[in-house]
C-alpha cells in the first residue's frame, strides 16, 4: 500500500508518512479534518453528504472556511505548529476548487484521509499536494478545548 500511495502522491517520501487506519468509505478527508468519522462531508446537494446547515453549499474555499468556522476555526497565517491550537489545511486545484483537507497532529505533523482509502500521518502538509490535490489554499486554527 505504501508504494501505491507514493505513486499517487509523488511528494511523499519513504519514511515520511505512515498508514494509520484501514480503508473506510464512510467518511472523507473533510470529515477527517473535522474529526468526524461517521459521515461524508461535502457541500454538494446530496442525501449522502453532510454540510453544516447554516453554510452555503458551494464548492469554494470560502464555503469550506465558513463550514469550519462553525467548529470554531478561523484563518491562520501559516501551518506552523502553535501550542494550544489545532490547525487544518484546505487544498485546492488550479481552478480554485477545494480538493482535500488535512488536520495537524499534536506533534506538528499532519494527517490526511485519502478519499475512500486509508488515513495517513505525514511529516509535511505539502506531501499530499501536487497533481492529485493541488496546493494549500488556506490554513485554519482554533484553540484546543480546555478539559473540564
Amino acid at each position: 500500500m505504501q508504494r501505491f500511495i507514493q505513486e499517487l502522491f509523488h511528494r511523499l517520501r519513504e519514511g515520511e508518512f505512515e498508514v494509520t487506519s484501514p480503508e473506510d468509505p464512510r467518511y472523507n478527508c473533510v470529515a477527517w479534518a473535522a474529526d468526524d468519522v461517521r459521515r461524508w462531508w461535502w457541500p454538494a446537494e446530496s442525501p449522502f453528504a453532510f454540510w453544516p446547515p447554516t453554510v452555503r453549499r458551494e464548492e469554494s474555499v470560502s464555503s469550506f472556511i465558513e463550514a469550519f468556522g462553525t467548529l470554531g476555526y478561523e484563518l491562520a497565517d501559516s501551518g506552523d505548529h502553535e501550542t494550544g491550537c489545532e490547525k487544518v489545511a484546505i487544498f485546492m486545484s488550479a481552478d480554485r476548487v477545494p480538493t482535500h483537507m488535512a488536520r495537524q497532529l499534536p506533534d506538528g505533523s499532519w494527517t490526511s484521509k485519502l478519499g475512500r482509502l486509508e488515513d495517513i500521518a505525514h511529516v509535511d502538509v505539502n506531501g499530499v499536494g501536487g497533481a492529485e490535490y493541488g496546493e494549500v489554499a488556506a490554513f485554519l486554527r482554533r484553540r484546543k478545548p480546555v478539559p473540564d
